[in-house]
């Protein structure tokens, strides 16, 4: 989970750190994060709020709820599937259509790229299902789903007009930076409990929130202290 804020303009915000955490636990789990860091920086004052994830169905179908929890106006709520990710399942589409040459795919995949950057979704959601009509791989039905059902979410030219991100780039850093340089590598082996208290001290470090960590932890010492 990756929060950040950003200016008029549409810049990252630099005068004040973003919040960064996760967790290996379940996704209701994981929808605690955002619930809990959206509520101290009191959300609701927002202009516009942007989510962006990838086309994952448990992400998107937690979305309202965690909306309604934080008296968020739907409003001001804009739904965006990773725009790269999008590309990579254009990709996928295109691999798994037999009897192509590889020129024809690149021009095919180099089309739909541009329709889905100009706002064409419903012309890649059309040659989608053109390619998929009348296949009965599970593969390709997927990947039929996935334009179909995040099309809405697709909306990548209006999205950049209001000066908003299409990309999850913030967050890609994040996982690198928090998990993969610190966690992941030749003879590391962690004990789930002790990886999960690491993914927490990196990503307070990393989002520049070491102070607040410390506020926290001595919060939740007073308490218990009482």
């Amino acid at each position: 989970m990756h929060i950040w804020l950003l200016e008029d303009d549409g810049r990252t915000c630099r005068s004040i750190s973003p919040w960064i955490d996760g967790t290996m636990k379940v996704q209701d789990a994981v929808f605690m994060l955002p619930g809990y860091y959206l509520g101290i920086i009191d959300i609701t004052t927002a202009q516009r709020i942007l989510f962006i994830a990838d086309g994952a169905p448990w992400i998107w179908l937690r979305i309202p709820a965690l909306v309604e929890r934080l008296g968020i106006n739907p409003k001001k709520v804009r739904q965006v599937v990773d725009f790269y990710h999008a590309v990579e399942h254009i990709n996928t589409v295109a691999n798994l259509r037999k009897g192509w040459t590889q020129k024809h795919r690149r021009q095919w995949v180099s089309h739909q790229k541009n329709n889905l950057w100009n706002g064409n979704v419903d012309e890649v959601v059309s040659a989608v299902r053109d390619i998929t009509k009348g296949r009965s791989s599970k593969r390709i039905k997927r990947e039929m789903l996935y334009f179909e059902n995040n099309k809405h979410r697709m909306q990548y030219a209006k999205t950049r007009n209001s000066k908003l991100p299409i990309g999850s780039g913030p967050m890609e850093s994040a996982i690198r930076r928090v998990i993969n340089l610190r966690m992941k590598g030749n003879g590391i082996f962690r004990l789930e409990d002790n990886a999960e208290a690491m993914i927490m001290l990196r990503s307070f470090y990393k989002a520049g929130r070491w102070d607040n960590l410390f506020q926290l932890a001595t919060a939740v010492n007073g308490m218990e202290n009482k």
